[in-house]
């Protein structure tokens, strides 16, 4: 017997989503040195900002804004290179870069005056409903799921929550809902535990969520967004600045809000430390996210590299790039990049190694060594442990570099220490012989 064939709650034309490509990105500095935050590398061949990108494409969502302002010139290279659409396809990610106007000359202050500066570009494409995304997250989701439960409800916004631990939830906004999970309150980064415990999850609502367990857990904001257009016009018509600290919180009482609870896995990459352990559960056999989903896949530009190329080494919990020569290294739980190469003698432990932009030719290399400058990659005897070392590093023969024994936090001499990982800016040179 046919199941019957359920009628679709919207159209992905009556869509468009907007992702925010977020602010300086200080947090995660010094790997926002010269880039922003949505075009870090990611997991050795991707970029952050394909994690909500392919979100939507995945989701049928195939027109994208993406809003840009600091340090957007590796991103936009990167989104001009990696998304191209067909001619009947109506898809498109479109760059809309910060720029001064004879209304404005204000940039970006926030996350809703960036949508509110953009949404005169917005109204040339048809639409019921915006999707605002973050672009430095990590995490799977359905969009149309969302959508329809927002449909269903009648909600004017319905804001993405996941649940959190008491000590998580002091860094972010904490909504509390109804059995209808409507949004009834809103707290930004609560810090008092008497206050935290009033915004703990009601066990009735836990129950029919199928959220269980013994710890107490509250809902956090995921920065996820839909709004009903009307609404979203109105609620930015005057000038608040940021969604989460006032937007959100204003509309509570005026609007229908509510929550869409995810339960899979998400995290906010924002700082080092978020980014470093995010990568390197990747290596682990049965990580936290998975990139192997053939149903839904993340994109990325496609570079058409060559398979990597291993002469002989010892590699334990390792993902290896495309493009790589790996001579003779001893790889433990890390991240090797596009195009990295590691000499003979190397010792890799709790590593990114993010790899090359292009290849090094050997006049190049020859040239540099006159010079008394390293070739690109790792060098011959270098041992490596707790590090990122960023695209394009040159890192020389005998070398050393570890965090132990140092400060959590410490700027050297062309590397930094955040929260006792030893980072190696975007074409840092470490000379042979150095000891970090």
């Amino acid at each position: 017997m046919e199941l019957p064939i359920r009628p679709a709650v919207f159209h992905a034309r009556d869509v468009i989503s907007v992702i925010l490509g977020g602010g300086a990105g200080t947090r995660l500095f010094p790997l926002t040195k010269d880039r922003s935050k949505p075009a870090v590398p990611l997991a050795g061949k991707y970029r952050i900002v394909d994690i909500p990108i392919s979100n939507c494409l995945n989701s049928g969502l195939k027109r994208i804004f993406l809003l840009t302002q600091f340090n957007s010139s590796s991103l936009h290279r990167h989104i001009q290179q990696s998304y191209r659409f067909d001619d009947f396809s109506n898809g498109f990610v479109e760059i809309m870069a910060a720029q001064q106007t004879p209304q404005s000359e204000a940039w970006y202050q926030g996350t809703a005056d960036a949508v509110r500066q953009n949404l005169h570009h917005f109204a040339n494409a048809t639409h019921k409903y915006v999707l605002i995304l973050s672009g430095d997250q990590l995490y799977r989701m359905n969009f149309r799921v969302v959508l329809e439960q927002h449909i269903n409800s009648g909600a004017d916004v319905t804001v993405a929550t996941i649940p959190v631990s008491r000590h998580d939830a002091k860094q972010f906004g904490i909504m509390q809902i109804d059995g209808e999970e409507r949004i009834t309150r809103f707290v930004e980064k609560p810090q008092e535990d008497a206050l935290i415990d009033t915004l703990k999850m009601d066990g009735s609502i836990r129950s029919k969520l199928g959220i269980y367990g013994g710890d107490d857990l509250l809902l956090a904001s995921m920065g996820i967004y839909v709004f009903n257009r009307d609404v979203l016009d109105k609620a930015l018509a005057g000038k608040h600045v940021d969604f989460g600290k006032h937007i959100i919180p204003n509309l509570i009482s005026t609007g229908r809000l509510f929550s869409y609870v995810y339960q899979g896995y998400w995290e906010d990459i924002g700082t080092i430390k978020a980014f470093f352990d995010a990568n390197l559960d990747l290596v682990n056999e049965i990580p936290k996210f998975n990139f192997f989903d053939t149903q839904a896949p993340i994109y990325t530009h496609a570079r058409y590299l060559p398979a990597s190329k291993i002469v002989r080494g010892h590699f334990e919990k390792t993902a290896i790039a495309d493009g790589c020569i790996l001579v003779d290294a001893t790889i433990t739980h890390s991240i090797i990049g596009i195009r990295s190469r590691i000499e003979a003698g190397a010792v890799i432990k709790d590593c990114i190694i993010m790899g090359l932009d292009d290849y090094e030719t050997p006049e190049e290399t020859q040239a540099g060594i006159a010079r008394g400058i390293p070739q690109m990659g790792v060098g011959r005897n270098t041992h490596i442990e707790r590090a990122i070392i960023d695209k394009n590093a040159r890192i020389g023969d005998n070398v050393r570099i570890s965090p132990e024994g140092k400060p959590e936090n410490l700027d050297g001499d062309n590397y930094y220490i955040r929260d006792g990982i030893v980072v190696v800016p975007k074409g840092g040179v470490i000379r042979s012989g150095t000891v970090i």
